[in-house]
């Protein structure tokens, strides 16, 4: 009875280790199977973002894989290791796509994507992630309206930092009625990326930099 027993939980062990087995490799040739695809729809989506902030006609390199590893900054609001993308023409700096973040949004994080051209002014700014409050402090967004878009060729040179301000503050950017707290962290997140950018356009366009 005893070897009876023994013998049904040894087969019943290994026809488990076989279905756990069998399994994993399923598990496995599907990841492989489908990695390839998703990463080429993920980049195809990210460059598609890309040429919403800088047209193609400013840059003649990869952009996607012209990158710069960037360590943890206050001025970007990055935590974590971030990637900028180096846009060049003719082997010549064009511009660079930051990733920002303002901490201080109404409902949290806002995570923002940043073109920058070589001298400094702003090609386009894109809003990647935001938990804003739908109908009131989401039209940060490009999806619900073209407030995002007051940034585009916007510089230190042009605007003083003083401006750097939602009207109610004494600045020079709109926002809607009800809705400050959410403009008022962009306009700060953007400004501090342009900062960045000042303070190292030269790494970040050194040739061994990308």
């Amino acid at each position: 009875m005893a070897t009876h027993i023994i013998k049904h939980a040894l087969k019943t062990s290994v026809a488990m280790l076989a279905f756990a087995f069998v399994g994993t490799l399923l598990l496995a040739y599907v990841f492989i199977a489908t990695r390839p695809p998703i990463e080429a729809s993920e980049k195809e989506a990210r460059l598609a973002l890309f040429k919403q902030i800088l047209p193609e006609k400013n840059y003649d390199n990869d952009l996607l894989s012209s990158q710069v590893r960037i360590a943890p900054n206050a001025l970007l609001g990055n935590r974590l290791p971030s990637i900028a993308n180096v846009a060049t023409f003719q082997h010549k700096p064009a511009g660079v796509i930051l990733e920002a973040v303002a901490h201080d949004g109404y409902s949290g994080d806002i995570k923002l994507l940043i073109a920058i051209r070589a001298d400094g002014s702003i090609s386009g700014v894109r809003v990647l992630a935001h938990k804003e409050t739908p109908g009131l402090g989401d039209y940060i967004d490009i999806a619900h309206g073209n407030w995002i878009k007051l940034f585009n060729d916007e510089s230190l040179q042009k605007t003083p930092t003083e401006k750097w301000q939602v009207k109610k503050d004494g600045g020079q950017y709109d926002y809607m009625v009800g809705a400050t707290i959410t403009p008022r962290a962009v306009v700060k997140a953007v400004l501090k990326a342009l900062q960045y950018f000042e303070m190292n356009k030269q790494t970040l366009f050194a040739p061994s930099a990308n």
